[in-house]
């Protein structure tokens, strides 16, 4: 009983990290949504909130994705896709006071089942940043490793990346 007890004591965070989920992670939009994408390396806009709201900067990283491909990750908030990045990217989007859900999803056939959430508050005038890291390696003698990371990271951190990456535009097809 206690090899069993301790089986599932260890091997279900594990299993819960490298799993992909098959159910939508709260904060995200209907999976038929998707997006086009174009990104612009020369222009980095930073911006301040407007009165009574703040600001979420949603960053992109891809610096572990050792593909040639590179994903595009939809942002959801409450339930609605607010946008995408594309490559190591990033892009902003002005949210109201108060408690919210965010979620970072891959967009492509058989990667919709990739995604990370997060829940924070949003206070007015504040500037929040989020990095998606996205991972795909195949180490040598090992099993293929794709997953989704999302996580606040401070602001100084997140003009940083912002600031090496492209800004994002995009625009939803459906």
């Amino acid at each position: 009983m206690r090899t069993i007890l301790l089986f599932f004591l260890f091997a279900s965070p594990a299993i819960s990290q490298s799993a992909p989920a098959t159910a939508i992670a709260p904060g995200c939009g209907a999976s038929s949504v998707t997006f086009s994408v174009t990104t612009n390396k020369s222009q980095h806009p930073f911006i301040q909130p407007d009165a009574g709201k703040a600001l979420v900067y949603f960053v992109e990283d891809d610096s572990n994705f050792n593909a040639a491909l590179k994903p595009t990750v939809r942002a959801g908030l409450d339930g609605t896709w607010v946008g995408a990045t594309h490559g190591s990217s990033y892009f902003y989007f002005s949210v109201d006071v108060g408690e919210h859900h965010l979620c970072a999803s891959w967009q492509g056939k058989g990667l919709q089942v990739y995604f990370a959430a997060v829940a924070f508050n949003a206070k007015p005038g504040e500037i929040y940043f989020f990095q998606v890291r996205d991972t795909f390696l195949w180490p040598k003698d090992s099993d293929l490793i794709r997953k989704i990371d999302l996580k606040p990271v401070n602001g100084d951190e997140g003009q940083l990346l912002a600031s090496r990456y492209s800004y994002s535009i995009s625009h939803a097809k459906n």
